[in-house]
């Protein structure tokens, strides 16, 4: 198995094999407690006007997510795993629309056989499942802050996923440590952000917690995502 890093949007659009799009703050961590929450499924897309869209036709019953950071109008919840820990979205269809995330997995999807919405929450069921599907080719994608500059967090998941699939055993304290110096993390605890809980940092650094992978799959002209088990 050929493992290729990558970084920001340049990089999911080189993306080849089995992509893995990483998104930890806090795209893919939100998602992943969405599923954790019954959710059926996540229609993943970049544009907000496409999610609203499919909410308004009824194709998705809530959206979230953001835009520069931000919940939009005509959204139901914010790009955050805290909101979305106490939502009643079981057998739910779900729209997401995120700066980096969504925008990255749009742009892998495109030239990649494979893709998957990862986080450091379910990094070990990610390389779990792709390890039991043994693809010759995996590009892991850190995409970073709006797919446009490099951050600790997802280039740390980055590393961390490199190294479970070439059957290393990382150590999650060193990398959540090395996360919590990052300027990202910081962020979590400025006041003039409200809408950045600390416990959305807290839940993203639960590295390993979700015992499933979010993969990505194209049905009916959309990208949808469901849970995978190993």
């Amino acid at each position: 198995m050929e493992i290729r890093l990558e970084s920001l949007l340049d990089g999911a659009r080189r993306a080849r094999g089995t992509a893995v799009v990483i998104d930890v703050y806090r795209a893919f961590t939100t998602a992943a407690v969405a599923f954790s929450r019954g959710a059926e499924s996540i229609i993943i897309v970049a544009e907000l006007e496409r999610a609203l869209d499919l909410k308004k036709q009824g194709a998705a019953a809530f959206a979230f997510g953001e835009v520069d950071g931000f919940m939009p109008d005509g959204f139901d919840f914010g790009n955050s795993p805290f909101e979305l820990s106490t939502a009643d979205v079981e057998g739910k269809t779900l729209v997401q629309r995120t700066s980096a995330g969504t925008v990255g997995v749009e742009a892998a999807a495109a030239n990649s056989e494979r893709t998957f919405a990862t986080s450091l929450v379910t990094a070990q069921a990610t390389a779990r499942v792709i390890a039991g599907e043994d693809p010759e080719l995996v590009t892991v994608i850190a995409m970073g802050d709006a797919g446009e500059f490099r951050t600790d967090e997802d280039e740390q998941c980055s590393l961390y996923i490199r190294g479970l699939l070439q059957g290393m055993t990382p150590d999650r304290d060193a990398v959540r440590s090395l996360v919590l110096s990052g300027e990202q993390s910081r962020k979590f605890d400025n006041p003039s952000r409200p809408h950045l809980y600390t416990q959305d940092r807290d839940m993203a650094l639960e590295i390993d917690s979700v015992s499933f992978a979010v993969a990505v799959e194209r049905e009916d002209g959309l990208l949808v995502a469901r849970p995978v088990s190993p």
